[in-house]
């Protein structure tokens, strides 16, 4: 009886021969230094930014009947208002300039601040929603409330240039600097309104406390006197609000009254600059917890 014996396959293939993907170890750990604000990241949503802004500015004016022609009235009222109260009743020096010019070169910057810290102090709480659902740089937010009130310089600037013309004013070279001190009223706005906005995440008395905010620093600011009634004494103090310097800047640049920009000007501006930075840190450090807090 023959015994059938079976070979073995000439090919033998072990699976301990294949090589199996290894683990990759990452490790997670915070952003140190400049990275920490997250400036990339606000580049990186800058179409969400411009989308944002459309639409805070779309907002603003919605349902109302006269539309976009607030972004107008509200200028010439002001002046109106404060021409006859402040300039004829009260008679407030204007540094020989008519009052309504007076008062109008320092409402322009004027005007932007107030909106646009009014405006981003509350961003958060109003955009909880979205926040909520989607991921995004929560600074976008702040940012796009402070920079739709651009809209509305623009349209102060077109009346105060009818203004101008109604008075005969002649235009200026010096005027090509108003960008540059519109710059800083941005920076200016953008600081106290980080600090504003992550504020009013946790206390909701912040948006009632604003008001109040912007009416002090109204008064301790030049809009409706000259800074020449403001005693020697305190002078300095004074000056370190840097919407002293920004709207002595609007006049002179806008009507020739008063110096040019001196020394506590650019002190303004580094005020300005540690108040986006450490707005801008401490607004980072709530955005962790931002969600569970709203």
């Amino acid at each position: 009886m023959s015994s059938i014996q079976t070979s073995p396959p000439d090919r033998y293939i072990s699976t301990a021969s294949i090589d199996k993907p290894q683990a990759q170890e990452i490790i997670i750990e915070p952003s140190k230094g400049w990275a920490s604000l997250g400036l990339s990241d606000i580049w990186e949503y800058r179409e969400l930014l411009f989308y944002l802004i459309l639409r805070e500015i779309q907002g603003s004016y919605r349902q109302t009947a006269l539309g976009w022609t607030w972004i107008f009235l509200r200028p010439i009222v002001n002046v109106v208002l404060l021409s006859f109260v402040f300039g004829r009743l009260v008679e407030v020096k204007s540094d020989g300039l008519p009052y309504p010019l007076f008062s109008l070169a320092a409402l322009l910057p004027w005007g932007f601040f107030t909106n646009a810290v009014t405006r981003a102090s509350r961003s958060l709480v109003d955009n909880m929603h979205l926040i909520s659902k989607v991921y995004f740089p929560r600074m976008v937010v702040p940012i796009a409330s402070a920079a739709s009130g651009l809209v509305d310089f623009a349209a102060s600037f077109l009346v105060l240039l009818v203004a101008l013309f109604i008075y005969r004013f002649p235009l200026r070279w010096e005027m090509l600097l108003i960008p540059l001190f519109a710059l800083v009223v941005i920076g200016f706005s953008l600081a106290v309104g980080l600090w504003l906005a992550t504020l009013s995440v946790r206390f909701r008395d912040v948006s009632f406390a604003v008001n109040f905010l912007m009416q002090a620093l109204m008064y301790a600011s030049p809009v409706i006197y000259s800074v020449s009634i403001v005693p020697s004494s305190i002078r300095f103090f004074y000056e370190l609000n840097p919407m002293t310097g920004v709207i002595q800047g609007f006049r002179w640049a806008l009507l020739n009254s008063g110096n040019p920009p001196g020394i506590m000007f650019f002190v303004g501006i580094v005020i300005i600059i540690f108040g986006m930075i450490s707005g801008a840190y401490i607004f980072r450090r709530t955005e962790r917890t931002i969600v569970d807090i709203l």
